[in-house]
């Protein structure tokens, strides 16, 4: 944690009656630990004209040259005055959060906005560390909120973060102490709020366009990083292999199905278990469980480069950042592991006897038809990416954010359910704007399969495809392939954690 405020400033005494001390009163009702105070006389202030002197007057002592707006500069001179010190990087996330009319400034309106959403987020936050309900914060229970998310630190280290924010030296921290200590630091970089989100939306779609989870240093150094990698790992083969009949059924409706070719769920699952029995419903599923170790592994060693070389020092990086990095990342991972995906289908489509498996495909593809169709559907494959990824962490964010405005009371932590809610959502819509894209992939990974087929380009494919079965053509085999987003989704994060539990990570 960073110390905002220094002992001695004068940002504490200018922060304490900003906000309705009505507020302030309701987040430690009764606490017995530090020295009693008197309630505050009711309040006459909310919304009224002498709360918003006190902003005003916060806002001219950092309004430095006058102006009406606060820029990056405003903030560093007049924090400065107050006993604050904050890098440049921080001070503008600060002025992004708030800059609604992207003038490179804030406005009072948008100082008063960013400052109250910030305070709410703030309020939770501390609620949630606050475990025994309170209204204060001791040693003790800092280091059970970290232990909780797996960081260990002692007792010794939990009494130094204490004395940064304590005032009144009695070793806790009330919620004027807190917030006096926080308020003016840009949300994305409080460790307390991120981690609280971390690591509960481990799931496996079968689909492997999402961005990398972030991990701490202390995860790093005491080898929980590898740990919740391995469980991650493990509950998407297992989850993977659960759904692996309607990932096939996905894969036929996708190169076989037309307008004269009409291919219904039954009627696939019929087709397969007769041509080969019921053990052909999970062909191809080998090669795509055993994919799964070194993508995961590549990506995320792709992911924490790229976030170097952005030059981002941050533990967590805000929803720009993870994009171009999570993209990045995906498309070095999938490059690497790209000819998997190609046995992946071939596996998937073969007919009763065609290989004798993962390795005479290999080979078989190799001597007939060349190293390059190993990487046919490469550029839509790469191309659905960006949408997939950007619109996953997009509706993601607003999905949880809009959650954390309208319903969250009393802690910051959503809920597993909450979280694996909007996680599954936003996977759909990151699915259905890149499946035209994952469909033409298929159908140029399958290609030379198909006797008689004619050997077609990207665009050429496409333009087909609308020509000959209209834009409903560029949706086959979308029904099961949402059909086992809810299976996945259960299946993986239960045994994700059973698998967390039994590898000694900590669950939340």
């Amino acid at each position: 944690m960073c110390i905002l405020a220094r002992p001695g400033s004068v940002l504490g005494p200018l922060l304490g009656d900003v906000f309705c001390q009505c507020r302030a009163a309701e987040s430690h009702p009764g606490g017995s630990r530090g020295p009693a105070r008197s309630p505050p006389h009711p309040c006459e202030l909310c919304g009224g004209s002498e709360q918003e002197h006190r902003l005003k007057v916060l806002f001219q002592v950092l309004d430095v040259n006058g102006d009406g707006g606060i820029c990056v500069n405003d903030l560093t001179i007049g924090l400065k005055k107050l006993g604050v010190h904050r890098t440049e990087h921080e001070l503008r996330k600060i002025v992004k959060a708030g800059d609604k009319d992207q003038d490179g400034q804030l406005d009072f309106e948008e100082f008063v906005h960013y400052l109250r959403d910030h305070e709410k987020k703030l309020r939770l936050v501390f609620k949630s560390l606050d475990k025994k309900n309170d209204g204060w914060i001791d040693s003790q229970e800092i280091m059970q909120s970290l232990r909780d998310l797996g960081v260990n630190i002692s007792e010794e280290q939990a009494e130094k973060i204490l004395k940064s924010m304590d005032k009144n030296g009695t070793m806790t921290i009330d919620w004027n102490e807190w917030r006096d200590y926080h308020l003016l630091h840009p949300a994305g970089n409080i460790p307390e709020i991120i981690l609280y989100w971390k690591h509960s939306t481990i799931f496996d779609v079968g689909e492997s366009l999402m961005v990398p989870d972030e991990f701490t240093a202390e995860e790093r150094n005491t080898g929980m990083l590898w740990r919740h990698l391995v469980a991650g790992g493990g509950a998407g083969a297992v989850s993977r292999t659960c759904t692996a009949p309607l990932d096939r059924l996905k894969v036929l409706m996708q190169v076989h199905a037309s307008k004269s070719n009409s291919m219904r769920i039954a009627g696939g699952f019929g087709q397969m278990i007769r041509e080969g029995g019921v053990r052909s419903l999970w062909r191809g599923n080998g090669i795509n469980v055993i994919k799964i170790a070194p993508e995961s592994a590549i990506k995320f060693m792709a992911y924490e480069q790229i976030k170097r070389f952005i030059g981002s020092n941050q533990e967590t990086l805000g929803i720009a950042e993870r994009f171009v990095a999570g993209s990045l990342a995906g498309a070095i991972a999938q490059s690497s592991i790209y000819p998997m995906e190609v046995l992946k289908t071939r596996l998937a489509l073969r007919r009763t006897g065609q290989y004798s498996g993962i390795v005479d495909c290999a080979k078989r593809i190799l001597r007939k038809e060349g190293v390059a169709t190993f990487y046919k559907g490469y550029v839509p494959n790469m191309l659905g990416i960006i949408p997939y990824a950007g619109i996953d962490l997009a509706v993601y964010e607003t999905l949880k954010n809009s959650w954390l405005q309208r319903f969250a009371t009393d802690s910051a932590d959503p809920g597993v359910f909450v979280l694996l809610a909007c996680g599954t959502t936003s996977s759909t819509c990151g699915q259905l704007a890149s499946y035209p894209l994952a469909l033409i992939r298929t159908r140029m990974q399958a290609q030379a399969t198909l006797e008689g087929g004619p050997q077609m380009s990207m665009t050429g494919l496409f333009r087909h495809i609308v020509r000959t079965e209209g834009p409903a053509g560029l949706y086959r085999g979308l029904a099961p392939n949402f059909m086992k987003v809810i299976p996945s989704v259960s299946i993986s994060y239960v045994v994700y954690e059973y698998l967390k539990i039994a590898l000694g990570v900590q669950s939340k």
